[in-house]
């Protein structure tokens, strides 16, 4: 396994909130969160998942992105997405872990490989970090996370459930 993930507030904010988001770290060799994810992250309440987790144990995974690349700033992101499309797109060799359509489509457009929060965990399924992806998928609309049944049904497929 060599993946170098880097990763915006969408999949954490979710994972964190399904108390998954250790799955991050266990299926990649280097996670990175750029400094515009922490940002937007920080805006939510003291009690929320994803900002204690981010001023915790996921504070060593943050680095700074000074500047948004031109390529990535004409496609007029939010500035988590645009700070880890610019992350990758000058240290090349990273995955984007993304949920947002419109990154994902910049993502593809610029080369960038990418993978949503669905994604990760279907992956955690298949290396048996996980015994079941049907019992996390429920969690997700729980927590806010948009999907139909469709979708997810179709992923499950390919895990097998």
């Amino acid at each position: 396994m060599n993946r170098k993930w880097v990763v915006n507030s969408s999949p954490l904010i979710v994972l964190t909130k399904i108390n998954q988001v250790h799955l991050l770290k266990e299926l990649c060799n280097e996670l990175i969160i750029p400094s515009g994810v922490v940002q937007e992250i920080c805006v939510a309440p003291d009690n929320d998942p994803a900002k204690i987790w981010i001023n915790n144990e996921g504070s060593i995974y943050i680095r700074d992105v000074d500047q948004i690349d031109i390529s990535i700033a004409a496609w007029d992101l939010g500035l988590g997405e645009s700070h880890v499309l610019s992350w990758i797109y000058k240290n090349p060799g990273y995955e984007a872990i993304i949920d947002d359509r419109a990154a994902k489509i910049a993502a593809v457009a610029l080369e960038i490989p990418v993978r949503g929060t669905l994604g990760v965990i279907l992956l955690a399924k298949q290396e048996g970090k996980l015994k079941s992806a049907r019992s996390i998928f429920e969690q997700l609309p729980e927590v806010g996370f948009r999907v139909s049944r469709q979708v997810l049904d179709s992923a499950l497929k390919l895990v097998g459930e």
